[in-house]
């Protein structure tokens, strides 16, 4: 199915969401990653300037949303809903991890409308509206400080909803612009380059051939790893015949001094 019916098919639900600039954070994450249904369950200030302001450019996401006094309602006709919860409840469903959970969202967002559920910025969902979804997620964060705001949890979760709908096949990838490339170096290239870096190590005693050491190993290592191309050969055999050819000012004599 295409990515962007997928993504049309998930609804972000707020439960009980106390402050106007976390709805208007929420409907800008979702904006950025192709997603616009927005369900608010009785919001404590909803609409309010505050929100039109944090939305940047999201503020059509506000105005389609739909306001319900309860969360089976905002759930109305959806396949499957999961949870954002921070810890497991005794009857809630496994809490499962992000990458994981939106996978099996996507999968059965085929088949229908389905729901992300976010719970009230302090207190978060209830045990009640934790079991009427049938899974549950939690964003993995740094334990010494695990607070996460509501505008950057619905980021987190939408982002992974839009990596999973593509599948790796990103539409930013199919539209970039190629990057320039010449053709692979030949082993005859490489060769040459190798030697002309010997050849001017040498010549100014940074490597000595009698005692060779791992030097010119760690540079065949070194450049085998980039596979260079034979425009990159070209440009560093450049800078090392430039290197070779003494200059008015890199000249000294005899004695030591730059000639004048």
């Amino acid at each position: 199915m295409n990515p962007e019916v997928l993504l049309s098919r998930i609804r972000v639900v707020l439960c009980r969401p106390s402050h106007p600039g976390n709805i208007g954070a929420a409907a800008r994450a979702m904006k950025t990653m192709g997603m616009s249904d927005l369900r608010l369950v009785t919001p404590k200030q909803f609409p309010d300037p505050e929100a039109d302001t944090r939305a940047t450019g999201a503020v059509d996401v506000l105005q389609q949303a739909k306001i319900t006094a309860t969360l089976a309602e905002a759930l109305r006709g959806t396949v499957h809903a999961v949870a954002m919860t921070a810890r497991q409840r005794d009857l809630g469903p496994l809490i499962g991890t992000p990458r994981d959970e939106v996978r099996q969202l996507l999968s059965l967002a085929a088949e229908g409308e389905v729901a992300l559920v976010f719970g009230n910025e302090t207190m978060g969902l209830t045990n009640e509206e934790v079991l009427q979804c049938q899974s549950a997620v939690t964003i993995p964060t740094h334990p010494g400080f695990s607070s996460l705001n509501l505008g950057a949890a619905v980021q987190v979760l939408c982002y992974e909803c839009r990596m999973s709908a593509y599948d790796d096949q990103a539409p930013w990838r199919q539209a970039a612009v190629t990057p320039h490339r010449s053709p692979l170096a030949t082993h005859d290239e490489v060769e040459g380059l190798y030697g002309h870096l010997e050849r001017l190590a040498t010549t100014t005693g940074f490597y000595n051939p009698l005692q060779p050491g791992r030097l010119l190993a760690k540079l065949r290592r070194l450049f085998g790893r980039a596979h260079l191309e034979r425009d990159e050969v070209n440009i560093l055999r450049g800078i090392l015949a430039s290197a070779e050819k003494p200059t008015a000012y890199g000249r000294r004599s005899s004695n030591g001094k730059t000639p004048q």
